[in-house]
Formats: C-alpha cells, structure tokens, sequence
C-alpha cells in the first residue's frame, strides 16, 4: 500500500491484488492469479511475494511445502507473466518481529525465503530479498523501538502486522531493492530517504 509512495507516478503505476490471509496456492485456487494474468500487457512487471500462510501446516487449503508445492504455485506465477510478455519478480517474505532473550532478531519463514532464492536463481528472476533486510532493520532497531512499526497496542501484541510507519518503512525497502536489482531505474523512484507521513495511508 506504500510503495507509490516511492515509485515516480508519471512513470510507474501500481495496480495492488495483494489480499491477506492467501498463500501462492490458496490465491491460485480463488481464480486470483487468472485475474491479474489477463490484465497484465507487456512489459509490466508481476511482483510476488508469498510464505507467512503458505506455512499454515494445519490449514490444507493454504498449505505448501517449500521446496515442492511453494515453488511449483511460484512457478505458475512466473509462467504466467512470461507468457503474456510481462516481467516476473520475487520478492521473499517481510520478517515478524521475533527476538531471543537477548535481543537478537529472529526469522520466522523457515525454509521458504531459502526456496524462493533458489528458484529466482534456477530462472533467473530478479529477487528482493525483504526478509533479510527486514530481519537486518528489526535488529537494528531492537526489541522496543520495533513495537513501533507492528500493531502494538495497550490490547494488542501483534508481531506480523504492520501499523502505517511499519508499512512505510518495508515499502522503503521494496523500492530501493526494485532500484538495486534493476528492476527499475532512478528515475523510476522517489523519496528512498525522505520522511513520509502516517497520514499518507488509509486503510481499505
């Protein structure tokens, strides 16, 4: 939701589908991925990012295993947007914030991000490594000042989802990634050092 924030409108447009609580296979099964598949043209770029639910073990309908049915749903989304002249891009899973006792950042993903660098390299697909630079942000900032980017409330303790600095800083990284991977160009983006707002998001 924040990363036209740092992308030159009159340039890029971005069309998000993203919907929460899918994994790669439960978005396919839903009839989402034909959706975006017809509207993308050439030239466009398909950027996919996919693990907190595919790990859901308990859940069949989302479940996948990392090193088979993750990369094969993955690979329906690359062949899809090959096939219609569009760019593929991967991007790995942004961290939940998890800390040892002391202090040390932790990942949550598993195997996935390691699966899903491996197939960006088996075809050669750009990809935006957001959760190591997620997991190298949450360390840097430590075990208060991350509260400050999750839903961290006087009710609420949530290490998954981000509140509107949480969203801001991530898309940050996204967008200096699509500038570091070549993705696009720097006069693609915009603001990579700039303070954004909170109020520059609302919510759906």
């Amino acid at each position: 939701m924040a990363t036209p924030f740092f992308l030159q409108a009159s340039r890029v447009a971005v069309s998000n589908h993203a919907v929460n609580g899918r994994s790669s296979k439960s978005f396919v099964d839903e009839g989402r991925l034909k959706v975006i598949l017809s509207a993308l043209r050439p030239g466009d770029f398909l950027l996919v990012q996919f693990a907190h639910n595919d790990e859901k073990a308990e859940d069949p309908t989302r479940y996948t295993e990392p090193w088979s049915t993750y990369q094969q749903y993955l690979r329906m989304y690359l062949d899809g947007a090959r096939a219609r002249g569009a760019r593929p891009v991967l991007a790995t899973s942004v961290e939940r914030r998890r800390f040892d006792a002391a202090g040390k950042a932790l990942p949550t993903h598993g195997e996935y991000p390691a699966a899903m660098r491996a197939l960006a390299a088996e075809e050669r697909v750009p990809l935006l490594d957001v959760q190591a630079l997620s997991l190298a942000l949450w360390q840097r900032l430590g075990v208060e000042e991350t509260k400050k980017y999750f839903n961290w409330t006087a009710t609420e303790q949530d290490n998954t989802h981000f509140n509107p600095p949480g969203a801001i800083e991530v898309a940050r990284l996204v967008a200096r990634e699509l500038l570091r991977t070549r993705v696009l160009g720097p006069r693609d983006v915009r603001r990579l050092d700039e303070r954004i707002p909170e109020s520059w998001i609302t919510w759906p």
